[in-house]
């Protein structure tokens, strides 16, 4: 085991901005590609399907690696992996940006996850292992859940300016000066860190993973096309179930699983599990549609469509902060039942009232998703990590960063099959996105029920108890009366 001497408040804050250089450049990748879909679509002749592979190729690899990621760098060391991170990510940023086609796009894209991977979940380690105080620890993750989404909500802003000023291959080239600062200062500033006891590898849990995200995506964004009883996509629905099935059996048994489903006891970790997938799935969508019709129902250029968004951009650069320090002072709860009626209602606006149609209920819906995401990722993030075990950092921050981009990839994959299915059978683009409104409603719900059942003093406790069970050398599979693998 490494574990450095107590750094210095400088040299933690140092350590904060570093990983919150390589969240910036994770996040931002993402929703900074939305703008620039329909002049992809026109210089790369894709489809909308096309469309949601060049965003859920990302999402999809990154989910599917990051809990690996987590646990190998507790294993072999988070810097060593870390760097490994910035290097991937920054050759497949430069990749993406001289693709030749929409295939090699899809294909860069899917390089820069790689890299992407190993950044989130690692970067999350090293803040737990740097910020030992509770409630340091707390301020430092509401700064870097912050930054999430304000990258996240900023994507179409500075997307809209990089493709009309210089083309969107440029949104691409941005990350390079930013991946080789960070690389630099980590190389200078962050040292090296081990798990006490870190887990071995487990490649059958790899597998099953990577086999129920990949065809649960495929077997949606396929299905408008393909048709939803076709063999391909009821094969895909028969390789996910049985997937989640064997997740559910073998990590049991395993005595070091990839995902220790001890986790799930506890409530506010389950919650956040669960609110996470819904508020990423909503803000994905909601980022998809209103992109598509800006651009190419209204006619805006990829700027003024940016601009348009600004309202959501600057609510969440601005509730952002103030939810990581209202999670450091008064926990999580007010802000995620504020999160959930505000993104609530932003869809119902666009659900019941055409909101899309009407430039005044137009901006109070980004006002409103502005405001809820803002306030609900902070507490997303320090919910996942508080009070487990330093040594499983990794893994806890893994599963944290994996449910936010299992809905986001989630989100795209079935908004744009439900814009896709519309526009097929001869709805205008309103018609055809009225039922995905009333997903990103449900969504909004969805974090204001849960967030609301798993916040209190009997969730709490159960957290508690499990906190106190991962501290327990016994085994998951000896606890469960299993056989060990």
């Amino acid at each position: 085991m490494i574990e450095p001497s107590q750094p210095s408040r400088r040299q933690r804050m140092l350590v904060l901005a570093i990983c919150c250089m390589s969240l910036l450049i994770v996040s931002l990748d993402n929703t900074v590609l939305n703008v620039a879909l329909p002049s992809m679509r026109r210089e790369l002749d894709a489809s909308v399907a096309g469309l949601q592979w060049t965003i859920d190729a990302y999402t999809l690899v990154l989910a599917s690696l990051l809990m690996l990621a987590g646990s190998t760098a507790d294993r072999i060391g988070r810097r060593k992996v870390f760097v490994a991170g910035l290097l991937a990510f920054t050759a497949g940023s430069l990749l993406c940006s001289l693709a030749p086609s929409l295939d090699w796009l899809i294909v860069f894209r899917m390089v820069q996850a790689i890299g992407g991977a190993m950044l989130n979940p690692v970067a999350m380690s090293i803040i737990t292992n740097t910020f030992t105080d509770p409630a340091e620890r707390a301020r430092a993750i509401g700064v870097w859940g912050a930054v999430g989404g304000i990258s996240m909500a900023a994507g179409p802003l500075i997307g809209g300016v990089l493709v009309d000023s210089v083309g969107w291959r440029s949104i691409f080239l941005i990350n390079l000066p930013i991946g080789l600062a960070a690389l630099a200062l980590t190389l200078r500033h962050i040292p090296e860190s081990r798990a006490a006891r870190p887990r071995r590898p487990d490649p059958v849990g790899q597998v099953l993973v990577i086999a129920l995200l990949g065809s649960l995506t495929y077997g949606i964004i396929e299905a408008p096309a393909a048709g939803w009883r076709s063999p391909l996509i009821l094969g895909c629905a028969v390789v996910a179930v049985a997937s989640f099935a064997g997740l559910l059996v073998y990590e049991r048994r395993r005595e070091e699983p990839l995902i220790d489903l001890r986790f799930f006891r506890s409530a506010p970790f389950s919650g956040s599990t669960v609110i996470a997938i819904s508020a990423f799935a909503g803000l994905a969508g909601f980022l998809f549609l209103n992109t598509l019709y800006l651009q190419d129902v209204r006619g805006l250029s990829a700027l003024h469509a940016g601009l348009y968004m600004l309202p959501m951009a600057a609510l969440t650069v601005l509730f952002a902060p103030l939810a990581g320090r209202l999670v450091g002072t008064r926990g999580p709860r007010i802000c995620l039942l504020i999160a959930g009626v505000a993104m609530a209602a932003s869809g119902l606006l666009f659900a019941l009232f055409e909101a899309e149609t009407s430039n005044p209920l137009l901006f109070t819906g980004y006002v409103l998703f502005g405001l809820g995401f803002g306030m609900v990722n902070a507490p997303i993030t320090n919910t996942a990590v508080s009070g487990m075990p330093r040594s499983q950092a990794g893994v806890a921050a893994a599963i944290a960063s994996t449910s936010r981009q299992t809905g986001g990839t989630l989100g795209v994959a079935v908004i744009g099959s439900v814009l896709a299915a519309g526009l097929a059978n001869g709805s205008d683009f309103s018609g055809a996105a009225q039922p995905a409104w009333w997903i990103i409603t449900l969504c909004g719900l969805a974090v204001l029920v849960v967030g609301a059942v798993t916040s209190g003093g009997w969730a709490r406790a159960t957290a508690e108890r499990t906190a106190r069970s991962l501290e327990d050398p016994v085994s998951p599979s000896a606890a469960a009366g299993s056989p060990r693998a």
